[in-house]
């Protein structure tokens, strides 16, 4: 899971950068190199969750989605801190990718990454201690709540990724804090709250999406370069999987189709959307997320509806 959220992520997002800086050139469009490696660490991360309830419906293997689940927790984080890393390097150098020093990077990523990982830690643990002391359930709930929204905003104003801290933190409580600080009704409350909180973000940025595809502008080249785009994606996450699953099949049990279908289910969704949409106004951040529009589409319409008998096909 970490080899597919950490090396998948930076391989998809150079393998898809660089072949698009080239494609673009030959359909006439200008996006500089530094733009396309942005576009590529925003689309390089998955969102299966529709997947996910497709695979348990199936039946799948229970490792296959034990991967996916864990790969589309972290690579989220890992996606954003790339991206925030590659967008401060073009706010830094005036747009050009130049002028900023390698140390400079690599600080700016400890700060992200390892800072997210150690503060997710931390107020994981503080949470946990709080939720041990506590038995009720409507307590409970509110305290991973201000877990949550308290610990993302604090993350930023110390300048670390909040997605990998309350990813991280939602682990040690997920695991940790379930077994050992939590009465079985306070699961149960705790679940169903969650469950609930995410369909209804889902449901607003998916409302999002659709608001801002009526003043969103499709011109002829930029779907051309969208439809494009698309076998590239595609060939960048079988090379991150197929390179990933290789480097770890003497040690780890992957199922039969395992690349296969790790490569198909891995959907693009909500966070690269937001990426997108996140960009400052420009040529660059119209091109992306035109693009990115395109690519999300088919991901969802085609990829989406096809996962099932892939996966039935395969455990025959």
């Amino acid at each position: 899971v970490t080899a597919l959220a950490t090396v998948g992520v930076i391989i998809s997002t150079f393998f898809i950068g660089t072949a698009m800086y080239y494609i673009l050139k030959v359909v006439g469009l200008s996006m500089s190199y530094m733009y396309c490696l942005i576009f590529g660490a925003l689309i390089s991360p998955t969102d299966p969750v529709a997947v996910l309830a497709v695979l348990k419906s199936v039946g799948a293997p229970k490792k296959l989605e034990t991967k996916i689940a864990g790969e589309s927790l972290f690579n989220d984080g890992v996606g954003v801190v790339v991206f925030v890393v590659l967008v401060s390097l073009v706010s830094g150098s005036g747009g050009g990718g130049h002028g900023v020093s390698v140390g400079e990077v690599l600080l700016l990523f400890v700060e992200e990454a390892l800072g997210g990982v150690v503060f997710g830690v931390v107020i994981g643990y503080i949470a946990y201690r709080l939720l041990k002391k506590v038995d009720d359930h409507s307590v409970e709930v509110l305290l991973t709540l201000a877990l949550v929204c308290g610990g993302y905003a604090l993350a930023r104003e110390i300048n670390t990724s909040g997605p990998i801290a309350v990813v991280v933190a939602g682990l040690l409580i997920g695991n940790y804090g379930r077994a050992l600080a939590m009465s079985e009704k306070t699961r149960d409350h705790l679940d169903k709250f969650w469950n609930l909180v995410d369909e209804i973000l889902n449901a607003v940025l998916f409302v999002w999406i659709g608001f801002e595809m009526l003043v969103l502008a499709f011109g002829r080249d930029n779907l051309f370069a969208g439809l494009l785009a698309i076998p590239v994606i595609l060939l960048a996450r079988l090379v991150s999987v197929s390179t990933v699953v290789h480097t770890f099949k003497y040690t780890q049990e992957f199922s039969e189709r395992a690349i296969t279908i790790l490569t198909w289910g891995g959907l693009r969704g909500g966070i690269s959307i937001a990426l997108a949409l996140s960009l400052k106004g420009g040529v660059e951040r119209d091109l992306i997320v035109s693009i990115t529009y395109i690519i999300v589409i088919f991901s969802i319409l085609v990829q989406g509806l096809t996962i099932k008998p892939l996966v039935q096909r395969s455990r025959k």
